[in-house]
């Protein structure tokens, strides 16, 4: 079967009055032209292109389009592209109407310059039971078209988009199938059992065993001397890293099976090449794809109408990336753990970052065709250490509210004191930053991969585990858990000068919960919404979820003691109750954010992948009801 013109996307990335972005990626290098269309007008643009190849037969390309006049807010504005090489445009007319929308002849998007409609969700991980919940944001905007209920207005993916570090073997195997395919660039490894990315998918321990493949350094703790004698620990501390991707193509034959279903049609699963020992695992993964996959159309549709923003988390690198001194000091110590988290890095940059603010990465963006060649890579570790360098991932979309996307991943505030305790998710100078371009702001969305209010009993857990040094074994990442980080993050809130209205949108968690929180003994408090949602799919494990409910609405409640023994003492942290029961929500679902026109009234709902909406009221509309 002949490869499609467009493998993957079109996205629909930044947005603004008079500029818009398209993310995809192409089976050749050829000049496109953008036509865009708002009410029965066609628009006067200029167009820029920037297009990187990553293989033989695939060409990522942002494309950037200027008009010269606003565009009207809030009305459909569509697009068209023409490619240069008639083989393309043919294939490329067959394959768009599968993105279009009843009543639309060419997908569309909308410059919506006041928020009052924000999806949200992250961790979506493939093979996880259940189904894909952004399949209810296809469902949204198909519906918006029908019965005049507003669509929503932008897509927050706030953390883990793919999971580099948890892949099913059916999805590895597509992996390889992809790069061979597409002639992905090939690279060579130092300080690996194989010395060429090549060797990988004969390698007897490719599929399942990949963790005998990664790095691992001695143990050099007393207790590990005392009775393991130099025992050997892995490098990675992810628990599922048996599949871990390694190279650079890997990751981004990932990113195209995560977005598009077109690469999925021709994949091949054979479980001959899968250890005998693994085959049943692999029979029931490859179940469990088959829901993810058959909802990838829905998936591609929806994307390519609606502006969408990204951030990355963890997964989307490594489990714990960055977490501890000591886990960044034994990962970029070697060539091989370095090169794994660069690789990531790299395809975050082009499937992700690019398209959130092009201008303010245009000089990461300069740097990529020094590393891309037609047909191979070069410089790639001068690349890497470029990514390891820069410090501007995070990003600010100038709406009403205005968003502020926050990077807690790179630009951690270390531990002096000891190696194994807890880096900070933001060091001083990037919370001063992010205080600095606040002020004065009447209202503002905060997008925080990971809760900044999170559920006080598992976090009380976790401190206990890294009182013992254990930090890594329960996924130690709470803004709590370092003190100065904690201390800078709740003085933001309690300065005068600071915003009255605080919407926190966080996910990571695979669980969704919504908090009210305000000041204690200040009249005029802040009003601050943490509204978690997670996962897109991916849930926690059911029975553990409940007892931890349980135990923080015992141990935790508004009105408990214990608070007095928190960092957040001054604080009322009010939880709102779900329709569903509880106040943890434990199911694969979509956030879904609803401003009012004064911005007074908050409502927040999960989309969940069921096909069910559980809501949060507030205390004043259960009041009402």
């Amino acid at each position: 079967m002949s490869l499609p013109a467009v493998l993957a996307g079109p996205i629909v990335r930044r947005v603004t009055d008079t500029a818009c972005h398209f993310w995809l990626v192409t089976r050749a290098r050829s000049p496109i032209t953008v036509t865009l269309h708002q009410c029965d007008q066609t628009l006067t643009c200029d167009t820029s292109i920037e297009c990187i190849p990553i293989g033989t037969q695939a060409f990522i390309q942002l494309i950037s389009v200027t008009s010269a006049s606003p565009f009207i807010a809030n009305e459909p504005v569509s697009y068209s592209f023409t490619f240069a090489d008639n083989a393309l445009q043919q294939q490329w007319q067959k394959e768009v109407s599968a993105l279009c929308y009843d009543g639309h002849d060419a997908p569309f998007f909308r410059w919506t310059p006041v928020l009052r409609n924000v999806l949200h969700g992250s961790c979506r991980r493939p093979h996880s039971e259940g189904e894909d919940a952004l399949v209810r944001l296809d469902e949204l905007l198909s519906n918006s078209g029908k019965n005049e209920t507003p669509p929503p207005d932008i897509l927050l993916l706030t953390g883990d988009q793919i999971y580099a570090d948890d892949v099913a073997g059916p999805t590895l195997q597509a992996v390889g199938q992809v790069i061979e395919r597409l002639g992905l660039h090939s690279e060579s490894l130092e300080g690996a059992v194989v010395d060429h990315s090549e060797a990988l998918e004969s390698h007897p321990f490719n599929y399942y065993q990949r963790d005998q493949l990664l790095p691992k350094t001695d143990d050099n703790s007393a207790l590990a001397k005392l009775f393991f004698r130099a025992k050997r620990k892995p490098v990675f501390t992810s628990v599922n890293a048996k599949n871990h991707l390694i190279t650079l193509s890997e990751v981004l034959a990932m990113y195209l099976l995560c977005w598009s279903p077109v690469l999925w049609r021709d994949v091949e699963f054979d479980e001959s090449e899968v250890p005998d020992d693994y085959r049943q695992q692999f029979a029931c993964e490859q179940d469990a794809l088959t829901s993810f996959i058959d909802a990838l159309p829905a998936v591609q549709r929806a994307m390519a109408n609606i502006a969408t923003y990204m951030m990355f988390d963890d997964h989307d690198v490594t489990d714990d990336w960055n977490l501890t001194r000591g886990w960044e000091e034994e990962v970029y110590s070697h060539p091989l753990s370095r090169r794994m988290v660069g690789n990531a890095l790299v395809g975050y940059l082009l499937c992700q970052g690019w398209g959130n603010c092009p201008a303010r990465l245009s000089s990461l963006v300069k740097t990529l065709p020094n590393t891309f060649a037609e047909d191979a890579l070069q410089n790639q570790s001068d690349l890497i250490d470029t990514l390891f360098e820069f410090e501007s991932w995070d990003y600010q979309l100038d709406t009403s509210p205005p968003v502020r996307v926050l990077d807690t991943r790179t630009r951690r505030w270390r531990s002096e004191s000891d190696a194994n305790k807890p880096s900070g998710l933001m060091d001083w100078e990037a919370l001063c930053e992010f205080q600095n371009s606040i002020l004065k702001q009447d209202k503002v969305i905060v997008v925080a991969p990971a809760p900044i209010f999170g559920v006080k009993f598992i976090e009380a857990i976790q401190k206990v585990f890294t009182f013992f040094g254990k930090a890594l074994t329960v996924d130690a990442e709470n803004w709590m858990a370092h003190k100065g980080t904690a201390n800078v993050i709740l003085n933001i809130f309690r300065h005068y000068r600071t915003p009255p209205f605080f919407i926190i949108l966080s996910g990571d968690v695979h669980y969704s919960f919504v908090y009210d929180v305000k000041l204690r003994f200040r009249k005029r408090s802040p009003q601050i919404l943490q509204f978690t949602c997670s996962g897109i799919k991916n849930t926690f494990p059911a029975r553990l979820i409940r007892w931890l409910d349980r135990g923080n609405r015992w141990l935790y409640s508004p009105h408990s003691p214990l608070n007095v023994f928190t960092r957040r003492r001054d604080m009322t942290v009010s939880p709102r109750q779900p329709t569903s029961g509880g106040e943890l929500h434990n199911g694969s679902a979509l956030g879904q954010l609803i401003l009012d026109e004064e911005g007074k009234e908050v409502a927040c709902r999960i989309l969940c992948s069921n096909g069910d909406t559980v809501d949060f009221p507030s205390e004043r509309k259960r009041h009402r009801g």
